[in-house]
């Protein structure tokens, strides 16, 4: 299979030679491949693609030279397809050497991708889908899940927004497994805090551009949250759409993953009062500045980076600190046994400061609420965003003994 894009970086000295008697083999420097498996040309492209592709290149640099291997970053195209993404995965891992796939959004896909890595005994570092299976009933030693998930969006949004008034929900959901999960957990959520869910429509993914009778529907349904259970290009549709028919001056929309270049998309005067949980911003602290400082003036558009993009960053280095613990022989050898390092090492990083990884395989990072600025509050151009609410990184996540994974017994 051909792959759509290719993108290379390799770091350290050049691979020397070692004369240690006449007709002697030479010693290469080895090589650790990673494969950034993404969205290069559908609804997911802006939050992740190019720059997710950048953020792995960017953790490359940063970790630098002088650990006894070289790092190779490539990428693909999987079309939001799980065929077409597990055939890369295939041929990445069975022909063109990749030791770890990072990103991964569209949670079909990567439910694809967790299998054949852990077929193959290859590491997998999820940031880009939203799915509780991959920490749950479908957990593997082989992956690891960065970023977000539905159930952490879920419980940051709905739990805050029903604290803040908003207790009758209508939802409007991508019809496959990330938006049906996120349409679940928020609803459990809605109602644990005594709120109730009037109604959901739910759409072909990603064959749909036109919200406009789901968005009458709730509408009609006299709802005070419009509940957007999709992501991408789908929640800017929608969000346009329902400023177009007047819903967002009459009821808070949670937009249940909403990047902020999803928000500047939108803009502001369309966009502002949107509330979403993220676990990573720009703007948050000095260090999450310093990464995006790092990043920015090599993004498409020069646009801020996602929490996705930040995922793939962080989870990067991670995996390339734990190749160096471990060894890079021992390491492309042992999918596994470099995930079962990872989550022995405290992550450290710019974008997420300290966490720790679970037996799970669920990085553990703290959750934010934020709301959308109006055009007046915004300093600048992606100055789009205001701090609600965090929650604690053990108040946010599924409970590891609810969660199922078979890594989390005894």
């Amino acid at each position: 299979m051909n792959l759509r894009r290719r993108d290379a970086l390799t770091l350290g000295a050049a691979a020397t030679t070692l004369l240690a008697a006449p007709r002697a083999r030479a010693q290469a420097t080895p090589t650790i491949r990673i494969g950034v498996l993404t969205d290069l040309s559908g609804p997911y492209r802006d939050a992740t693609g190019p720059g997710s592709v950048l953020c792995a290149q960017v953790a490359a640099e940063q970790f630098g030279t002088g650990h006894g291997f070289k790092v190779e970053v490539v990428s693909a195209d999987h079309q939001n397809k799980p065929d077409v993404g597990a055939a890369i995965a295939r041929q990445w891992f069975d022909r063109d050497g990749v030791d770890m796939i990072v990103d991964v959004p569209t949670s079909s896909v990567a439910l694809a991708v967790n299998e054949i890595a852990k077929e193959k005994n290859k590491a997998y570092v999820n940031t880009g889908a939203g799915t509780t299976d991959l920490t749950g009933p479908q957990c593997t030693p082989n992956t690891i899940h960065w970023s977000y998930d539905v159930y952490m969006l879920s419980k940051a949004t709905a739990t805050q927004l029903a604290r803040l008034g908003g207790k009758k929900w209508y939802f409007i959901t991508a019809d496959y497994v990330f938006g049906q999960q996120l349409e679940r957990d928020a609803s459990a959520f809605v109602k644990q805090a005594g709120g109730q869910v009037l109604g959901a429509a739910r759409y072909p993914f990603p064959a749909t551009t036109d919200f406009s009778s789901f968005l009458l529907q709730a509408q009609a349904a006299r709802a005070d949250v419009l509940g957007l259970a999709n992501a991408g290009a789908d929640t800017i549709n929608c969000v346009k759409q329902a400023h177009e028919f007047g819903l967002t001056r009459r009821m808070k929309v949670a937009t249940l993953l909403f990047q902020i270049t999803d928000l500047a998309s939108v803009g502001l005067e369309q966009g502002q009062g949107l509330y979403s949980a993220q676990s990573f911003y720009w703007d948050l602290n000095d260090d999450t500045r310093r990464f995006t400082g790092l990043v920015q003036p090599r993004m498409p558009n020069r646009a801020a980076p996602t929490m996705i993009h930040a995922g793939v960053y962080a989870g990067t280095l991670h995996y390339l600190k734990a190749v160096a613990a471990l060894g890079a022989a021992q390491a492309r050898a042992d999918g596994a046994a470099t995930v079962a390092r990872m989550k022995a090492m405290p992550t450290e990083d710019l974008a997420f400061g300290k966490a720790s990884i679970r037996a799970d395989g669920l990085c553990m990072l703290p959750a934010h609420l934020f709301q959308a600025k109006t055009p007046a509050e915004s300093k600048g151009t992606w100055d789009l965003q205001k701090l609600v609410s965090t929650s604690p990184a053990e108040e946010s996540w599924k409970p590891l003994a609810e969660g199922g994974c078979p890594l989390a017994r005894g």
